[in-house]
Parts: structure tokens; sequence; C-alpha cells
């Protein structure tokens, strides 16, 4: 079966729908699927419960779908960077399921491993904890955490083969591997497309059999979400400070 599809309205063509589950990987602008989420927000649909870290910030990436009102839920560890998150949050128009940033991810690799739900000593005694069932294993207390599994995956790769074979780059591999396998479909975004065998197969993070839908995305503006420099020192100053020159 062919998995490559021509542009980002066919890759997730007949695959949307009102008050569907989205899992949508990156963290905060690196490593988003730009593309399949520019097409979602095209598409219309709308109630949506989307599982992302956060919702990159205002007017991109997610922060586009919550411009167009089309995220119902978002079930998310961080918030901070993104003005209208939380203006909708603060002004009671979006349900946030918060969780510790340790305990979203493996939230997430649960789902895709099957496995239903775990216990983790993150969040006891916590407002994370309420209405949770709290468990003591060997002197120590833990809460019930359930795995997410959702309707359809987003996800952006640096490289992949026409099988679906993925490699993540650096920190853009965040949240990304986990979601592949916690879907009933996975679109992949990749930037680099080749043919089956040119990956090395211990470079693989994501095997092929989890993605069902590849769109090559070969050019992309690729942002940064806080550009944080050191102020330049003026060379007699700099001078100064060393005690030599310049």
């Amino acid at each position: 079966m062919k998995k490559v599809y021509p542009d980002p309205k066919a890759a997730l063509a007949g695959l949307l729908r009102d008050g569907m589950t989205i899992m949508a990987g990156g963290f905060g602008l690196c490593g988003i699927p730009d593309e399949l989420i520019d097409a979602i927000q095209a598409s219309g649909v709308k109630d949506l419960t989307v599982i992302s870290n956060n919702a990159g910030i205002d007017g991109v990436g997610l922060g586009k779908l919550l411009d167009t009102r089309q995220v119902k839920k978002m079930i998310s560890s961080y918030v901070g960077e993104n003005k209208e998150f939380a203006r909708q949050y603060l002004g009671g128009e979006l349900e946030i399921e918060f969780n510790p940033q340790g305990t979203l991810a493996e939230r997430i690799r649960a789902g895709g491993a099957g496995i239903p739900a775990f216990f983790t000593k993150t969040g006891v005694g916590t407002k994370v904890a309420e209405g949770k069932e709290v468990r003591e294993f060997d002197g120590e207390s833990y809460v019930m955490e359930r795995g997410l599994f959702a309707d359809l995956a987003i996800v952006h790769a640096w490289k992949g083969d026409t099988e679906g074979n993925l490699v993540y780059r650096k920190t853009a591999r965040n949240f990304n591997p986990m979601m592949a396998t916690a879907a009933e479909v996975t679109v992949a975004q990749v930037e680099h497309l080749v043919e089956p065998g040119e990956i090395d197969p211990d470079h693989i993070h994501t095997p092929g059999i989890f993605i069902g839908r590849i769109l090559h995305v070969p050019v992309r503006e690729k942002r940064i979400e806080q550009r944080t420099v050191r102020k330049r020192k003026e060379p007699e100053a700099a001078a100064a400070a060393g005690g030599g020159q310049i």
C-alpha cells in the first residue's frame, strides 16, 4: 500500500471528524507537524480534544486551532507561551487536563504499548491526584494514571522512507516517537523522504508499521520560540575585563 500523499489535505482525507481526539507531536515550536496542523485548521473540524505538551505560541502551530475555536479540550503539561491558551482557559472557554510533563509522556507511551493504566509517585498529595485512585506499594503512595490513545496522531520527522520508517533529529524528537504509536492512525510529515533501505536500521526511531500516511515537506519555515542571547560587550570593556586584547 502506498503511504505517501501529495499534500496535507490528501494526507488527512477521511480521517477528520468533529469531536475526535488528536495527538500532536512537538515541544513548543520544535518538531511540530505544522503543515498537518494547518490542514486541520482549513478543514473546519471542531470540538477537538488535542493531546500535546503545549499549544505552541499565539497564531503558530496549535495556536491556530485555538484562534479558530476548533479545540474543546487540551490534555497538556505547559501553557505558558500562549496567551490565547491562557485567556480561553481562564475565561472558561477551554477545558484543560493538566499533567506533570513526565506523566504525560508516560501516559502516551503506555497507550501505545497497550497499557490501560499505571501507578506513579508523581503528583501524590497534590491537585494532580484529586479524583484518582491512590494505592500503597511497599509503604509508599502512588496515584493511578490512565494511558492515552487517540483517533489520530500527527508527527514530524527529519527523515523517513516511503514505508514509514522515521528518524527524528535532536530535540525535535521529543514527544513524536511515543505519539506515533498511540493512535488508530498516524500521519507523519517528513523533511527528507528516501527509498526503503536508505536508512540504517539501527538509526530508525519509529518503525514503519506504526505509520499509516506520509507527507513530504522538503521546505518549511523553522521558527524559534524564544531567542535568548547575551549582550555583546564593547571591545574596550571586554579587553579591560579580560586584561588583554580582543
